[in-house]
């Protein structure tokens, strides 16, 4: 059994094509190739404990993963993100390896989610992005955004201004123009790709300030208690996309659109179908699309057995 510290994971990471990877994962997902065990949850006083698991046929490795996020550790000097990914062979479940990544892969997963779903989504020429939230995944799916889109301008919410600025900071050494500002509908009105990372209980923004053409791409909502986006936000979507239509059923934004009315499961698309050609995307300029990113147990799988695999030589 090998021990991964993150030091490894991090060194080997920028070897990984990541957006491919998390694309096959989505595609095996939705063409039933991956098995996956329904999530368990602790929500506990101050944050969230999540464990997914699981395989894809004919795959060498199962993965169990355990991801937690206590949104009050930054204030006490602490990343907001932890965790660790268990890689066992399938034929005999011995424990290949541990990989100690203190969240650091499902924030990566995460993040090149995003930048799949806006590879497949967003309009072919972005003109602005908007991010809502300051936190380690709001950097993270900025920096995986580059690969996937030529757009550099900027427009990031945020709920405190010491947290924009370090933010804006951040973004500007990843080459971009930044705008900061704590009024939300203006945000998401400025911009034609808008990515939610928070871990809000209601919505960020009213549905009607997003502009026709836009994509929107939902990550922070993976509890059925969170929830970054009005439910008439979804109803207005030309293209609703799930990364797992099951999951999100009980979690996400999907489901609180599902409880309030205002679509029908019908409507929605999987990511991976999308991917794979199965289903249509979108077709005209000024399609509103969004995408709701609970975090599927294929990624993990994915991202943990690649990284084993390149330090393992």
């Amino acid at each position: 059994m090998k021990l991964h510290s993150l030091s490894d994971i991090r060194r080997v990471l920028p070897s990984l094509d990541l957006v491919t990877l998390m694309a096959n994962a989505f595609v095996a997902y939705s063409e039933d190739r991956a098995r996956v065990a329904p999530v368990v949850e602790l929500l506990l006083d101050g944050g969230d404990v999540h464990v997914k698991s699981g395989y894809l046929v004919g795959g060498e490795y199962y993965v169990v993963k355990v991801a937690s996020g206590f949104y009050g550790n930054p204030a006490l000097g602490l990343s907001s993100s932890n965790g660790l990914m268990l890689l066992f062979r399938q034929r005999t479940g011995e424990l290949a390896a541990a990989l100690f990544d203190e969240g650091h892969l499902t924030d990566i997963r995460t993040a090149a989610a995003g930048a799949v779903a806006a590879q497949y989504l967003a309009p072919p020429e972005v003109r602005r992005i908007a991010v809502f939230g300051t936190g380690i995944q709001a950097r993270e799916q900025l920096a995986q955004l580059r690969s996937v889109t030529a757009c550099r301008q900027l427009s990031v919410w945020g709920r405190g201004r010491e947290q924009l600025a370090s933010y804006a900071e951040a973004a500007q050494e990843l080459g971009f123009t930044v705008e900061t500002s704590r009024d939300g509908a203006a945000v998401a009105a400025s911009a034609d790709l808008i990515v939610t990372t928070t871990p809000a209980t209601e919505p960020l923004f009213p549905a009607s300030v997003v502009q026709p053409g836009t994509h929107v791409t939902a990550v922070g909502s993976d509890t059925p208690l969170k929830q970054e986006l009005d439910p008439q936000l979804l109803a207005r979507a030309d293209v609703l996309v799930a990364d797992s239509i099951a999951q999100c059923r009980e979690r996400g934004e999907i489901f609180r659109a599902l409880a309030a009315g205002a679509i029908n499961e019908g409507e929605v698309l999987e990511l991976g179908d999308v991917i794979s050609g199965r289903a249509p995307g979108r077709t005209t300029p000024g399609q509103i699309s969004v995408a709701d990113l609970t975090g599927v147990a294929a990624q993990d799988i994915e991202i943990a057995r690649s990284v084993h695999e390149v330090l393992e030589g």
